[in-house]
């Protein structure tokens, strides 16, 4: 009796190591991890998975939510074990890697009934890397103006000559005109004010490079925005911005030291919890000839091609892509919507929101495509923000930045050509 007992309970043990963890018979369970985590998001992010599970009986989700400064690379890790994942968040700068490795299933498109539902963007993203779905963005990134219309600010600043006019304005005592970056990501905005003086001549698809094969740092206009870039540091921005970083940025604009700042749609909601009140938002600055240059950053979701359960995977990915849960995603977020049914809500035709609209209804408001294929791409994000540093320290000259970069790409160039 015993030994029946005993080997009875051995063969429940083995069945169940067969079995995905937790999992009642005949249920799907799906492991889902995230990379943006923050609280609130991923609260969001679950009770969406929640109307998903209930629309699907008989599948179950498992999110997981590793801390935002290693997320990236716990997914990596995960991925290369090549098992126990189903479904990942794909941000723009890992996608490609991502993609080389094999490790991203590709996504049904026209198939899909809600891929039509999807703006001109949202498909073009989708389809960014190697021309394949590889994911749906839920979202996007792009960068607008905010500004204090209680700081005797007339009208916004068109063009970054009139940024660093009104900033300088602004600027006295403990008010400063402008939230400067010069920390780390700063040197994306150096990038943003060279390639809006570069105007017409500039490759949007390029992005570093103009219609004519040179560097957007060869030029002329590349001196003079720069230039431009750290008389605003010194003349109209806090001398300890020097080393702001996002975080630092927003806060300068929102506790009332900075009456300007160039940022994503997300700190539309932190601005509005904030005790700024008077306040509004406007596209970004344009170069003399009229152009404003920016890429623009997104995330979304993707599945993995070792799945063992693709259909269901496919079928969460497109339920979270479809437009009551996207436009409900891109709210809780404070991102530019993915579906067309949102141009007509209110919150995002209205208000803040309403900056990016006109942005993207002006055909010199240019997004453009980071050059990420070039093998030097993620070198240059750490040596260009040394060099920001090194140009508003006083280490560097404008002239030595742009020769620098100007080598480093035209070298680039050449790896891909």
């Amino acid at each position: 009796m015993k030994s029946t007992l005993a080997l009875a309970a051995l063969t429940l043990a083995l069945a169940g190591c067969g079995s995905s963890s937790g999992s009642a018979p005949g249920e799907v369970r799906l492991r889902m991890i995230e990379s943006l985590t923050s609280p609130e998001r991923t609260k969001l992010l679950k009770s969406l998975i929640a109307d998903f599970e209930k629309a699907n009986p008989g599948v179950k989700v498992e999110l997981i939510s590793p801390p935002l400064d290693s997320a990236d690379q716990k997914i990596t890790q995960i991925l290369q074990t090549k098992k126990d994942l189903d479904v990942l968040e794909v941000r723009d700068h890992t996608a490609k890697s991502f993609s080389n490795n094999g490790w991203l299933g590709e996504l049904p498109t026209t198939e899909w009934k809600g891929w039509a539902d999807l703006t001109e963007l949202t498909q073009k993203k989708a389809v960014e890397v190697g021309g394949k779905p590889y994911l749906i963005p839920y979202g996007f990134y792009q960068r607008t103006l905010f500004y204090r219309t209680d700081w005797g600010m007339s009208a916004p600043p068109k063009t970054w000559q009139e940024l660093y006019e009104a900033g300088k304005k602004m600027t006295g005592g403990e008010r400063f005109g402008y939230s400067f970056r010069g920390g780390k990501g700063g040197a994306d905005y150096a990038v943003m004010m060279i390639s809006a003086y570069n105007g017409a001549a500039l490759d949007p698809a390029k992005s570093f490079f103009l219609t004519d094969k040179r560097t957007i740092f060869s030029t002329p206009e590349a001196a003079q925005a720069l230039d431009l870039f750290v008389k605003i540091f010194k003349e109209a921005s806090p001398p300890d911005s020097v080393s702001w970083a996002y975080p630092e940025m927003v806060q300068g604009f929102t506790s009332g030291v900075t009456g300007m700042l160039i940022q994503d749609p997300e700190v539309i909601k932190t601005v509005q919890e904030s005790a700024v009140k008077a306040w509004s938002t406007a596209p970004i600055p344009k170069g003399p000839t009229g152009y404003a240059y920016q890429p623009v950053g997104y995330a979304g979701w993707g599945v993995t091609s070792f799945t063992e359960h693709r259909e269901q995977a496919v079928k969460l990915v497109q339920f979270l892509s479809e437009s009551g849960q996207s436009i409900r995603f891109a709210k809780g977020n404070s991102l530019i919507p993915i579906s067309k049914q949102a141009q007509s809500d209110p919150q995002f035709s209205q208000g803040a929101w309403k900056a990016y609209l006109e942005a993207q209804q002006d055909p010199k408001q240019v997004i453009t495509i980071r050059p990420v294929d070039y093998p030097g791409w993620s070198q240059f994000l750490v040596d260009s923000d040394r060099d920001v540093q090194a140009l508003l320290t006083g280490k560097k000259s404008a002239a030595d930045v742009l020769k620098g970069w100007d080598a480093f790409w035209s070298e680039q160039a050449k790896k891909v050509s």
